[in-house]
């Protein structure tokens, strides 16, 4: 299995990942020889057409599903459960209604069984760096879509994963919200040296955020190409990602990338 880019000891690596499902009418192919390596502190996108498994590769990673065939790794161990290693926060916040804001944070160390008070320390420290330090006593449906998806990173973030999965996190926010929220995940991710990776149907979306664009095929999903993402920015400063969408090469990143999903209508 090649290093990550650059010759970077990858953190994350799946080789020759594949999955099938079995049920009384037959043998599915979900994903077919998935083999990709991701560096410390990058961050990459994965898109593709629904249905080709990108949300499946993300219960790989985490453990929650393991391949019928191949291996994942983090730092060079298996991946064979959930663990504190790998966060995941998905499409929709799933915060407790009768929970606070800082009981719903420290959920997933709960679960881990790992040390209440330090992790109810961290996660107060998080969601005051988010914004919502005079939130904590409230509850879900007293916070805006926004706050609750900080909420949802902070219950994230509050193990202290090595490696971030992110499954549409913005999906269900209108696009002015999605915007603002997209930039401060961004860079809340950044300063935190997390490891990410992304999977959305929103291709300015990849673009703007990632190092890296791994585009997966039609069922069976497998890595149809890979882009590296680069914006000229003064003093080598990469921009934020409202700050990509205006950049020059950002149109030709999102046409190449459109091209590569065949979506566009043939005649």
């Amino acid at each position: 299995m090649p290093p990550a880019p650059g010759g970077v000891t990858p953190k994350l690596e799946l080789r020759g990942v594949n999955l099938r499902y079995f049920s009384p009418a037959g043998e599915t192919e979900a994903l077919f020889d998935i083999s990709l390596s991701v560096g410390p502190g990058e961050f990459v996108g994965i898109i593709g057409q629904s249905g080709c498994g990108k949300s499946t590769l993300l219960s790989l990673i985490s453990g929650i599903l393991k391949p019928t065939d191949g291996a994942v790794l983090v730092d060079g161990r298996p991946v064979t459960r959930p663990g504190p290693a790998v966060g995941y926060m998905l499409q929709q916040d799933f915060l407790f209604e009768w929970r606070t804001i800082l009981e719903n944070a420290i959920l997933g160390a709960e679960i881990q069984k790992a040390d209440i008070a330090a992790a109810r320390e961290r996660a107060a420290q998080l969601l005051a760096k988010y914004g919502l330090a005079a939130f904590l006593d409230h509850r879900p449906r007293e916070l805006s879509g926004g706050m609750r998806q900080r909420v949802a990173l902070a219950r994230t973030l509050c193990t202290n994963p090595d490696v971030v999965l992110l499954d549409e996190p913005f999906s269900a926010l209108d696009s002015q919200t999605r915007l603002a929220l997209a930039d401060e995940v961004y860079d809340i991710l950044r300063r935190e040296s997390k490891t990410v990776v992304l999977v959305t149907h929103d291709i300015a979306e990849a673009v703007s955020m990632s190092d890296r664009v791994i585009v997966l095929s039609r069922r069976p999903g497998r890595v149809k190409s890979e882009h590296p993402i680069r914006f000229s920015a003064p003093g080598g400063v990469r921009p934020t990602p409202f700050e990509a969408r205006s950049a020059p090469e950002f149109n030709t990143y999102f046409n190449r990338l459109w091209q590569e999903l065949e979506v566009h209508v043939e005649g």
